[in-house]
């Protein structure tokens, strides 16, 4: 390819808006401050691309990374990020040395305080620790009848030398849920637990619970610091509140082009199983998008954008494809022919969004957005300094 011939276009496309992470970052530091912001960048920044996303939130006001497994850590490490990063889910087969050795910070439930004080014995290098108290989901974090047990053990191996307690955790249930009154009982059993520790020689760092509803909803629930994931990425995680009203700019765009168009009469049916039939002669368009793409099989009635008019999924959605039903005839074959036009699935400001798709498919926008797979090229783009190079 010569310097003047343009790459290939994709067939398929993520384009991740780098502004649209940027502006959502300096929002939450200012709606948050005193609070510092991690910015949550597991499973490859919900699809975002991990490494992209973290330096972007990094230059934004950012102070810390966080992820579920210490493969991801690595990687970020392996890519030159220094910042402080959290990795908090474990199994016995963790690299717990590889993550002592790369200053990764872990946070810890109970067993893995054995497994990570090994590896920093071994090493000879203090490992940075997280405590995490179960305040109430049910999940990873130590009981709270064994919490001040835990903090002795942890306290001990401190006084050797062997870790730092850096800071103490847990997670909200249903901080998506305002109204719910579980949060305040699981903020007075945060308090609780942080006081046990600070009375027993915890001299911590960061104290952190709250998530993005709890960001943007609960300036109680901030402490030292907030883990923002959704948030970071533009979406609401209150139903009935889109992201504008929250200050937030979603940063994904899915789309891909139509495929084929074709007329067809009244009766055809459409997809594996026949669920759908047409009511009247029409024109049908081919989305190459499916399942292996990410796009769940159970979205029928998803929304797509096609030149400049949504139309809902007809049928079963397919490992490679769906269809659309236009609605019209006498354009299949013609300069109406639709086959090239850009089709999006969701994306930012006249697009349909992500959770018109989390609606169709009976789930939440957190999935919708983590599931598009790695079949479909993620392009990066910048808004933000395109605009400043046109002023």
């Amino acid at each position: 390819m010569n310097d003047q011939q343009a790459p290939p276009a994709a067939e398929r496309q993520a384009l991740i808006d780098l502004a649209a992470v940027r502006h959502n970052v300096r929002h939450l530091v200012r709606l948050v401050s005193p609070a510092r912001v991690m910015a949550v960048v597991k499973a490859d920044a919900y699809g975002h691309g991990a490494e992209q996303v973290a330096r972007t939130a990094l230059e934004a006001g950012a102070s810390w990374l966080g992820v579920a497994h210490i493969s991801e850590a690595l990687a970020l490490r392996g890519a030159g990020i220094s910042a402080p990063v959290l990795a908090w889910l474990h199994t016995v087969d963790s690299p717990f040395s590889a993550a002592v050795a790369a200053n990764v910070d872990l946070g810890l439930s109970g067993w893995e305080l054995e497994n990570v004080v090994a590896a920093a014995r071994e090493l000879q290098i203090p490992a940075r620790v997280h405590l995490k108290i179960d305040t109430g989901l049910g999940r990873n974090g130590c009981p709270p009848d064994q919490w001040e047990a835990f903090v002795g053990r942890a306290l001990a191996y401190q006084e050797e030398g062997l870790l730092r307690v850096v800071g103490i955790f847990s997670h909200f249930s249903v901080a998506d849920e305002p109204d719910r009154t579980e949060t305040d009982d699981q903020l007075e059993r945060f308090r609780t637990a942080v006081a046990v520790a600070e009375d027993a020689g915890v001299d911590h760092e960061v104290r952190h619970i709250a998530n993005t509803p709890a960001a943007l909803s609960r300036p109680d629930a901030h402490f030292d610091m907030v883990r923002v994931g959704l948030g970071l990425y533009g979406l609401s995680p209150f139903p009935g509140q889109s992201p504008a009203e929250l200050g937030l700019r979603p940063a994904m765009t899915l789309k891909t082009t139509v495929a084929n168009c074709k007329e067809v009469p009244a009766g055809q049916g459409v997809s594996y199983g026949l669920r759908y039939s047409t009511s009247e002669a029409t024109t049908l368009a081919l989305v190459p998008l499916g399942y292996a793409d990410g796009v769940p099989r159970v979205g029928t009635g998803g929304p797509v954008w096609v030149d400049g008019t949504v139309y809902p999924v007809v049928g079963r959605i397919a490992m490679d494809q769906m269809v659309i039903d236009l609605k019209t005839t006498g354009i299949a074959g013609t300069g109406k022919d639709l086959v090239g036009r850009e089709a999006v699935l969701f994306g930012g400001i006249g697009m349909p969004s992500v959770d018109e798709w989390a609606d169709a498919c009976g789930s939440i926008n957190y999935e919708v957005i983590t599931r598009i797979s790695s079949r479909v090229e993620r392009k990066y783009t910048d808004s933000e300094a395109a605009e400043g190079a046109e002023s």
